[in-house]
This record gives C-alpha cells, structure tokens and sequence, in this order.
C-alpha cells in the first residue's frame, strides 16, 4: 500500500473513531494537528509519511482515558498500521512519536528523539494554545468534572509525570500547570514562529478572566501573570 492510501485510510478510520468526542480530544483536533504537522514538516524538511501517520495517530489510545497506560496509544497505533501491512521501519518510528509527543509536566523534559516527533510534538502543543487552546481547557474540565476556578488551590509545576497525571486540579490551574510553558518548549523555528500570537491571546484572556473573577480584590499572587517557570526542560 502506498503512502498516500495508507494516509487516508488512517484518517477515515480516526475520523469515524473521534467524531463527536467530547472533552476536546475529537476528529477536529486531530485533523488541526495533522493539517499543522504536514505544514510544518514541509517547511522543517521532516518525512511527511511519518509526520502524518503520527499526527492522525497520536491521540489513538491516549494514557488519559486508558488508565494512565502510556503504552495503549503505541499498541493501538502499531495494531492499525500492521493490519494495513505497513513494515515495522515505518510502525516504529510512528509509536515512538505516540510516546514522546505528550507534556509530562513542568518539571519533565520531553525532548523528541526525531525531527518528526518534534513536528508532531509542535503541532500538538499549537493546538492546546491560544482560542482553540483555551476551547479545549475548558472542554476538557467539563468533561472531567473539574472546577473552571478555585483561588484556595494554587497551580503547581508537577516535577514528575505520575503527580501529573493524577492532578485533579480547576481547569484555570491547566494554564499555569502547562499551557503557559508551551510556547517557550516548541522545537521547531516554524511552531515557535506560529506561538506567539496564540500565547499573547491566551495571557490576556486569563488577565481578563481573574480579573472579571476578582472584581476589585486582587487575585492571589500564585495567579498572576507570568508565574515563575523553568523554560529549559
């Protein structure tokens, strides 16, 4: 099966998969990634088979609704690819981006081992910023029955993957926790170029939202803008 087959039959099958999901994680996000994956990876001189297939991937088994099983997506992800008699030299290297391409929390590096899973990485952390970004917070909240706000519980910069994985924190606590340190942890000189409007639109939103939260009682100094983070991991 050539590339380009092998391409769309995975999209129709995640489309038929994801449309209608409700926590932010739908068709529509994985295609967003996968239009913004192709694009950069075409400026970034990446192969486009294996930026595509983990792009339309990615998010095929991920470890938030499996039980924190980091390896469903990986399995799953091989388990389609195989079934379409891809050779492994292209299933590996599409479940190690499935592995790499999440945010682990502030305090975990998660460097990509291949420019495709830099590219995949950039393309997904663009869409988890700026209006759809926020879209997707609050979705995602909802989904988990979370709070929006609470100014008694302060953000945390989780130093390991397992406390972040287990944080039940309100949803405004995601843009400290990791929406704000996206921008400054993209890979690419496409996806940075791309972040900042997203992240200078998201910073004046959470402004707003404090401010319209606290009235005329300044928010607690844990919220305010920026919070004091490592860029480096």
């Amino acid at each position: 099966m050539n590339a380009e087959v092998l391409v769309e039959k995975t999209a129709r099958y995640v489309e038929r998969l994801f449309t209608g999901e409700g926590s932010g994680h739908d068709w529509w996000h994985i295609r967003r990634v996968w239009q913004n994956a192709r694009a950069i990876g075409q400026k970034e001189g990446a192969d486009l088979t294996v930026v595509q297939l983990g792009a339309l991937l990615h998010d095929i088994a991920d470890w938030k609704f499996h039980g924190g099983d980091e390896e469903a997506g990986p399995t799953a992800a091989a388990a389609w690819l195989r079934s379409l008699g891809a050779a492994e030299d292209l299933v590996q290297p599409i479940c190690q981006i499935i592995r790499e391409v999440t945010f682990k929390g502030a305090g975990v590096s998660t460097m990509p081992s291949t420019l495709e899973a830099q590219v995949v990485q950039d393309a997904d952390r663009l869409d988890a910023i700026g209006a759809i970004g926020i879209g997707r917070a609050f979705a995602y909240g909802g989904y988990k029955g979370r709070e929006m706000y609470n100014p008694a519980i302060a953000p945390e910069l989780h130093a390991t993957f397992e406390a972040y994985k287990t944080n039940q924190a309100p949803t405004l606590n995601h843009f400290y926790e990791k929406l704000f340190l996206l921008k400054d942890r993209l890979n690419t000189p496409s996806g940075k170029q791309m972040a900042q409007e997203r992240h200078d639109f998201m910073e004046a939103f959470v402004g707003r939202f404090l401010a319209e939260w606290h009235g005329s009682d300044p928010a607690p100094e844990s919220f305010q803008i920026p919070i004091s983070i490592n860029h480096s991991l």
